[in-house]
């Protein structure tokens, strides 16, 4: 099993009802290779302590989530933000992973201008791309569906997010590559063979699309295989790219919360083999 898994990483979020500790011993149990965290887990864990843990443990941390939020106007805020995404930063190099998914934030209270919005995330990563640059460690800047363009993120497209990312050296800012957010998109296969032919896809993230969508939706991202998306298909996507890294599978789903985390992390290393893999 850990040969047939040995791409396949498990985003924390997908089964937060684990500890870390647990989620640790259930990767070793189950064959898989790969975890891909969050920083309050982490902070609440301790991160030298969860460094060494997920270390000792012979795992791969393909990603720290998550920093961003880098839309806010207030000089004081935007000060904060810069703070906590050096931290996020230097957190990521101690866990030991090369990539820091950003989630670029939504519009400020008020405000109508996408535009500007979007001309201070790369105000932002001019300051931040170096410092981590410095740290060994990648900004991977993630475009959310556009649902999510009013209170998250106003990054919504692969195009938006590699203009962005391209100015800027690829050590520094490239994209997160998830199908949940771009499979609606006609545009994105085209955007995938550009941030490859670039080095910049420093992610790639599954989950599935279904619907109704829960209230509030963010908590909306379906287990692989049970929605409308051809995982195999983006898989091909950003492998002609030149993308032969982890992938990850990271689910917000209320019903798979509720479930044994073990249980779950098991059906998804299933899923996985079924539907990316096999």
């Amino acid at each position: 099993m850990t040969t047939d898994l040995e791409r396949f990483s498990i985003n924390q979020m997908t089964v937060k009802q684990l500890s870390l500790p647990e989620l640790v011993d259930s990767c070793l149990e189950l064959g898989v290779p790969g975890v891909g965290l969050w920083r309050e887990p982490v902070q609440a864990y301790g991160v030298e302590a969860a460094a060494k843990l997920v270390r000792d443990a012979g795992l791969t941390v393909t990603t720290l989530c998550r920093g961003g939020f880098l839309t806010v106007t207030d000089p004081g805020e935007r000060a904060k933000a810069l703070d906590d995404n050096r931290a996020a930063v230097d957190e990521a190099a101690v866990l030991g992973t090369d990539t820091l998914v950003l989630v670029s934030g939504g519009l400020p209270a008020g405000s109508k201008d996408l535009h500007g919005a979007r001309e201070r995330i790369a105000d932002a990563l001019a300051v931040l791309g170096p410092y981590a640059a410095e740290r060994g460690v990648r900004l991977a800047i993630e475009p959310l569906h556009p649902m999510y363009a009013a209170d998250r993120c106003v990054v919504s497209t692969l195009a938006q997010a590699l203009d962005l990312a391209e100015r800027f050296p690829a050590d520094q800012v490239g994209v997160t590559v998830d199908t949940y957010h771009i499979w609606w998109d006609d545009n994105a296969p085209e955007q995938i063979a550009r941030a490859g032919a670039g080095g910049r896809i420093h992610t790639f993230q599954l989950a599935d699309w279904t619907t109704p969508l829960p209230e509030g939706v963010l908590n909306g991202r379906g287990q692989i295989g049970d929605g409308s998306i051809d995982m195999r298909e983006w898989k091909r996507y950003v492998e002609a790219a030149g993308y032969t890294g982890a992938i990850e599978v990271e689910l917000f789903n209320e019903e798979l919360w509720t479930r044994d985390g073990r249980e779950v992390l098991a059906e998804t290393a299933e899923r996985f083999m079924a539907h990316v893999i096999q």
